[in-house]
C-alpha cells in the first residue's frame, strides 16, 4: 500500500524516480512488485527462513528462562520475524558515518541475528553475565549496543529513539556517501512527542536528513489497542504534513518486506531524505514477561504461512523444516548452558565503562569520581 505521487513516479509508490540506464533491470523488477509479482530466489528464501526459525526459538528459549529463574526478564519479537531478518540482511553493516546506523527496538532481535550476531550473545544478556557484549550485565534482554555495526543503546523509554535518529542521520550528511540512519519503534511508541521530533528535524527545507523510519505495527502497546490511541487510517500518513514518502506493507510476508526494505533503504540512500515505512505485524505473546509473555491465539503467524510458501514451492521439505527446528533448538539451549556457565557482574564492574578517563586518574587511581578525600 503506498501513498501520494511525484511526477515521474513509475509504479504507484511515491518518490522513485530510476533514470540511470544501469538501473533498468532493477525497475524491471520492482514493476513486477506493484503487479504483485514480487519474487526472491531460492538462495534468499530459504536464508530467510532459516534466520526466522533461529530468531523464534532464541525468543521461545528466552521466554522459558524468564520463567525459570535462569534469566531475568524477557521482552522480544515473536511474530515479527519476517520483516526485522530482511532489514538485518540488508543493512549496511559497519563502524562509522560511512555506515548505516541502527536505532533499534527491543523486539529487534532476528535483525541482529541476521546480521550476524550469535545466540549465546542474547543468552548473555538475558542470563546478565558480565560477558554480554551489550551492556556487561548492566542491561536486560532485548535492549542492545553493538558499536562495532553502529548499533545505538536501545532505550526502554518507549520512542525516544525517534529524538535521537536524526543526530546520527546528520552526521551522515555531512560526512556525505550513503549511509543511512534507521530507527525502529512500535505504533504505540509514535503516539510520543519524539516521533514528531524525528519529523520536523529530518525535514527543514535544506537541512533533510536520509532517516528511514520503521514503524513496526502490531496494533497494541502493551494493553491498550491501536484504534483507541490513533485517529488516522495509517501511522504513515503523519508524514504526508512534513513531506516524508511512506508505505504500508505486510510485515508477516517476507517477500513483500524485502522489496518494501529495498525500495525505502534506497530512497534515503539516493534522495538523502527521510521516509518512512510501515510494516503490520503480529505480536504472538504478551508485550513481556512482567504481562506472563502469554502465546496469543488467533493472530497470524509469519513463520507458519512463510513454511506453507516454501512447502507449496517445493522448496523445503516437512522433514528438512523439521531438522531445522531440532538444530536451532539445539544451539539455543547449548547458548544458555554457555552463558550460566560465565560470570555475573561484581560491585566492582560498576565503574567500568561509567565515567571518562580524566588526567587525575593517576594522581587518585582508586578513587573513581577522580576527586581527593
Amino acid at each position: 500500500m503506498s501513498r501520494g505521487a511525484l511526477p515521474g513516479a513509475l509504479w504507484g509508490w511515491r518518490g522513485v524516480e530510476i533514470t540511470a540506464a544501469r538501473e533498468e533491470h532493477w525497475v524491471t523488477t520492482i514493476a513486477e512488485v506493484n503487479s504483485g509479482n514480487e519474487a526472491l530466489c531460492a538462495d534468499q528464501c530459504t536464508r530467510i527462513h532459516q534466520l526466522m526459525v533461529r530468531a523464534r526459538v532464541l525468543d521461545e528459549r528466552m521466554i522459558q528462562t524468564s520463567k525459570s529463574g535462569e534469566g531475568y526478564f524477557w521482552i522480544g519479537g515473536p511474530g515479527e520475524e519476517a520483516c526485522n531478518v530482511c532489514l538485518g540482511l540488508q543493512v549496511k553493516k559497519g563502524c562509522g558515518p560511512d555506515y548505516d546506523f541502527l536505532h533499534l527496538h527491543y523486539r529487534s532481535l532476528a535483525t541482529l541475528l541476521a546480521m550476524g550476531m550469535p545466540m549465546l550473545d542474547a543468552t548473555r544478556q538475558a542470563a546478565v553475565r558480565v560477558t554480554d557484549p551489550h551492556s556487561m550485565g548492566r542491561n536486560f534482554l532485548g535492549h542492545s549496543a553493538l558499536r562495532k555495526w553502529n548499533v545505538v543503546p536501545v532505550s526502554s523509554v518507549v520512542g525516544a529513539k525517534f529524538a535521537m535518529a536524526p543526530g546520527t542521520a546528520l552526521v551522515q550528511k555531512r560526512r556525505g556517501g550513503d549511509g543511512v540512519t534507521v530507527v525502529v519503534g512500535g505504533d504505540a511508541g509514535s503516539s510520543e512527542g519524539d516521533f514528531a521530533t524525528c519529523m520536523i528535524w529530518s525535514t527543514r527545507p535544506g537541512q533533510e536528513l536520509p532517516v528511514l523510519m520503521i514503524v513496526m505495527n502490531n496494533q497494541w502497546g502493551i494493553s491498550t489497542p491501536m484504534r483507541s490511541q490513533h485517529s488516522e487510517q495509517h501511522i504513515v500518513d503523519r508524514g504526508e504534513p512534513f513531506g516524508i514518502p511512506g508505505e504500508v506493507v505486510d510485515g508477516n510476508d517476507p517477500i513483500a518486506s524485502w522489496h518494501a526494505l529495498r525500495r525505502a533503504l534506497q530512497w534515503c540512500r539516493r534522495k538523502r531524505r527521510p521516509f518512512m515505512l510501515e510494516p503490520r505485524v503480529s505480536r504472538l505473546h504478551g508485550h513481556s514477561s512482567s504481562s506472563g509473555a502469554v502465546r496469543v491465539e488467533n493472530e497470524p503467524d509469519c513463520l507458519e504461512l512463510w513454511e506453507a510458501k516454501l512447502l507449496a514451492a517445493g522448496l523445503l521439505t516437512r522433514a528438512s523444516i523439521d531438522e531445522l527446528w531440532e538444530v536451532a533448538r539445539g544451539e539455543a539451549a547449548a547458548a544458555v548452558q554457555q552463558a550460566l556457565q560465565e560470570p555475573e557482574p561484581t560491585p566492582d564492574d560498576v565503574r567500568r565503562h561509567t565515567y571518562a578517563a580524566s588526567p587525575v586518574d593517576v594522581v587518585y587511581p582508586d578513587d573513581y569520581t577522580g576527586l581527593p578525600h
